[in-house]
């Protein structure tokens, strides 16, 4: 499916992910409605949400590399791990942020193992240890953490998340307690207001 023109030119925000002493790994590049304001992609159709990725990953990729040398985080969805939509060539920057409602069927683990063999790294967004994600677990490079799923996961489920190797990122860091809350709970890397807001980078090519 070829994305619809008018979800091609919207602009792309980017957030920053740093480590506990504050460096920052990489960001994290998010698709934004034409006013510049967050889009709410998670609740559009699954053919919304294939128009939006494949839109943050033409602005990034459509005419040279991302500039610097961190990681770039974007979400896609199941059709970008199945080959239905074209990646950009593995660059070992680039980390696929699979997003929660991506089932574990066999042609999304087929397509993780191959896009792994390639060089892409994987995150596993909005950690809830569910069955899918638990499938899914072991292409796994990184596993977020909405902040608000603290209390509910337990150190049970955030260990769970470690089990195969994978850094654990804090999303949804708003202020410093909750910061200081992800740090003792040894968290590899943090991403919210309080490390850095979404900044807007360029519009869609």
């Amino acid at each position: 499916m070829t994305p619809h023109r008018s979800e091609t030119h919207r602009p792309v925000a980017r957030q920053p992910i740093r480590r506990p002493d504050g460096d920052v790994l990489g960001h994290e590049y998010l698709y934004r409605s034409r006013s510049g304001r967050t889009a709410g992609v998670d609740r559009w159709s699954a053919a919304r949400q294939d128009a939006a990725s494949a839109a943050v990953l033409r602005t990034l990729y459509g005419r040279r590399t991302p500039c610097g040398t961190g990681l770039v985080f974007v979400n896609v969805t199941r059709a970008f791990l199945t080959g239905e939509h074209p990646l950009p060539p593995a660059d070992h920057r680039l980390v696929l942020e699979v997003v929660e409602s991506v089932p574990a069927d066999a042609a999304t683990m087929a397509g993780l193992a191959r896009l792994r063999d390639r060089g892409y790294r994987v995150a596993l967004d909005d950690w809830t240890a569910s069955p899918a994600q638990r499938a899914m677990l072991c292409h796994a490079d990184f596993v977020k953490v909405d902040c608000r799923d603290l209390d509910r996961l337990g150190d049970a489920g955030l260990h769970e998340a470690r089990a195969c190797g994978a850094q654990l990122v804090a999303e949804r860091v708003a202020d410093e307690r909750l910061q200081e809350r992800c740090v003792a709970l040894r968290f590899d890397l943090l991403q919210g207001y309080a490390l850095g807001r979404p900044a807007l980078i360029a519009a869609a090519a």
